[in-house]
């Protein structure tokens, strides 16, 4: 736990603990009991270390809905450099733990439910689904490809002066 960001004077209460993302609701009647100002921390345990774009999108997504920092900290989302934990910290204005579920909810569920669905898949469709990807990456390739070269290999126009037929000239007519 980072106790570096506690502030002096305040200390991190256990609350409990939820294997799943709906068992978090079970806290949000905790957090309305709580006097406004406080300062909430909670803490993501996760299986892997998440990718720094997803943290990123994910503060981004809450500082949108407007879940304010601690004072004097700009951001609501850190991870733990020692464990692949993540820690939410925000100030609480009204009961923000619904709207941080939702956020969740939206981020990262639909991640960790096609990582699960890839690994339930048998090695014979996840071969058939790269091979299909790959497929189409390379006709999009190609499509680029000739695209670029046709302007190259285009005939060049030219204006070509056309020129009157010459009239043949009568007997007994003189030309001038």
């Amino acid at each position: 736990m980072p106790y570096a960001m506690v502030p002096p004077g305040y200390r991190a209460v256990f609350l409990g603990a939820a294997v799943r993302i709906e068992d978090l609701g079970t806290f949000t009647p905790l957090e309305e009991g709580v006097a406004e100002g406080a300062l909430v921390l909670m803490k993501l345990d996760f299986a892997e270390f998440p990718s720094s774009e997803a943290l990123a999108q994910l503060n981004k997504a809450f500082l949108d809905k407007g879940i304010p920092p601690w004072p004097g900290y700009e951001f609501v989302v850190y991870a733990d450099a020692a464990s692949p934990s993540v820690y939410l910290t925000w100030q609480k204005g009204f009961a923000w733990m619904p709207v941080i579920i939702g956020i969740l909810v939206v981020t990262i569920l639909p991640a960790l439910l096609g990582g699960a669905i890839w690994l339930l898949l048998p090695q014979a469709v996840k071969d058939l689904i790269t091979g299909i990807i790959n497929l189409g990456m390379m006709m999009l390739m190609m499509w680029l490809m000739t695209s670029m070269m046709k302007p190259l290999t285009a005939p060049a126009k030219e204006k070509r002066k056309r020129l009157e037929e010459a009239k043949p000239a009568k007997v007994g007519e003189v030309g001038t």
